[in-house]
């Protein structure tokens, strides 16, 4: 038999430690005011253009039957992988708290792995810098975005394509080779996503970190003024962002952290959402076509595929489905002081594929298409405030895309409202809650309680590229 010594070490070598990293969102505030010594943004431009010249990246729509490595499943009529691996298209069947006459029937991703997305950090001149990578993906707006310093799903890590392996992987990948400033899973579309989660993770290092020519490094400041332009810093980029300590204007709010966690965990209590996978032939409200799987009413989404030939990505050629939204989204937050401190308005969102149900997303968050043909009184709470608001009250107006690994052309417009107290009603809808950007950017530290449409915005906020709230 083999013994484990399970005593503590000797008193000699016993050290304690404070249990937060209290310099930390000093440290990032002074990356977010300074743009240290690395590119202007206008050599940051001419740099990332380079780059996609010198990477030519095509995508071209095809017909189911030119997939290679993909095919239907005879007896399911799931679209998968030959090896299993990477991810799968099934059939969904929801019924929302147990209400049958309101169940529907939806593709969804099933993607079971758990990817990495990962951003090296670095001090240049007393700045902390952020490394950055030019990416393509097939789904993307323009093809070309910024992304983490990794970027990677366990199949293409683990190389199943057996293509070039993954830079940088080695700092997320072996402890010990830097500092994890973060380290925290995280949900993505709950709505198109079954129970997917991505371990999001900056770690800092001390060594000397040559950047690959399609890697820069950029303080949060420049993040920030990226997050002004459209489609350029990826979803993934802004989901790890999000989870970064960038401190609060004080310790104050309407409701206090017991309060807030009381609330949402009542929340998650009272919302029941069964989603059972089925099978993807044959699902009701569906219709498959040679190059397409489209709802009957043609809204929402479809399922489409695309061949991909890529030059600067692990492998140069393949195949894949991707889901293509039915118009552009909608995710705004409302903002308002409540006593001098700055409050958004959360919606606590359950969704089909969210592993615990509900996650607190913001207070918009829908494809107004999807509506179009429904009376106002029957629009999600809050749209047509959002879209009829005062061009003085928006604080941040951007359009970015979803993962364009998954998502083809899947924009959203992103919108901080600062509205005045006239604008709202007296009480709010069961489900929403005024918390503070520092509750939220807490609570996104922890994994499944704030959605990735939520974390854009923070990233927004946090960086500076959403001027709401500062002083």
């Amino acid at each position: 038999m083999i013994r484990v010594n399970t005593a503590p070490p000797p008193r000699e070598q016993l050290a304690l430690r404070r249990r937060d990293d209290s310099d930390l969102a000093g440290r990032l505030r002074r990356s977010v005011r300074g743009y240290g010594t690395r590119p202007d943004l206008a050599e940051f431009s001419a740099w990332f253009r380079e780059r996609a010249r010198a990477s030519p990246f095509r995508v071209d729509r095809i017909a189911f039957e030119e997939l290679t490595d993909w095919s239907f499943d005879p007896v399911t009529g799931n679209l998968g992988h030959r090896t299993g691996r990477f991810f799968s298209v099934e059939g969904l069947h929801v019924e929302p708290d147990g209400a049958a006459d309101r169940s529907w029937h939806q593709p969804i991703i099933h993607q079971p792995e758990v990817g990495i997305l990962g951003i090296l950090a670095k001090e240049f001149d007393g700045v902390l810098h952020f490394l950055m990578q030019a990416k393509p993906e097939p789904g993307n707006p323009g093809l070309f975005q910024l992304s983490p310093t990794v970027q990677a799903t366990r199949s293409n890590y683990s190389r199943v394509h057996r293509g070039f392996g993954v830079r940088y992987l080695e700092y997320f990948v072996h402890p010990g080779r830097g500092r994890v400033l973060v380290d925290v899973l995280q949900s993505e579309h709950g709505s198109w996503f079954y129970r997917k989660n991505n371990r999001n993770i900056v770690v800092e290092v001390f060594d000397d970190v040559p950047p690959h020519d399609d890697f820069v490094w950029l303080t949060l400041g420049q993040i920030g003024a990226l997050l002004r332009r459209p489609n350029l810093v990826n979803m993934d980029s802004r989901s790890v962002l999000a989870c970064l300590q960038f401190g609060d204007e004080g310790f104050e709010a309407l409701h206090s952290d017991t309060e807030l966690l009381s609330w949402f965990t009542a929340e998650r209590a009272r919302r029941e959402v069964r989603a059972e996978r089925v099978p993807l032939a044959a699902l009701p409200g569906w219709e498959r076509g040679a190059r397409s799987i489209d709802h009957v009413d043609r809204r929402y989404f479809r399922v489409v595929a695309v061949s991909v030939q890529a030059g600067s990505r692990e492998i140069a050629r393949w195949t894949q489905p991707l889901i293509e939204p039915v118009g552009t989204g909608v995710t705004a937050f409302l903002a308002r002081r409540i006593r001098g401190v700055l409050h958004l308005l959360a919606h606590a969102r359950a969704e089909a594929g969210f592993r615990h149900t509900v996650e607190l997303g913001p207070t918009v968050q829908c494809t107004p298409a999807s509506y179009a043909h429904l009376p106002a009184d029957r629009h999600p709470p809050f749209l047509d405030l959002v879209l009829s608001a005062d061009p003085a009250r928006i604080r941040y107006d951007a359009v970015h895309s979803e993962e364009g690994g998954r998502f083809l052309d899947a924009e959203s417009r992103y919108l901080v409202v600062e509205t005045a107290e006239d604008d709202l009603p007296t009480s709010l809808p069961e489900g929403y809650c005024w918390l503070t950007p520092a509750q939220l950017t807490s609570l996104a530290r922890h994994g499944l309680y704030v959605n990735v449409q939520a974390r854009t915005l923070l990233a927004c906020l946090g960086t500076g590229a959403a001027e709401v709230g500062r002083t």
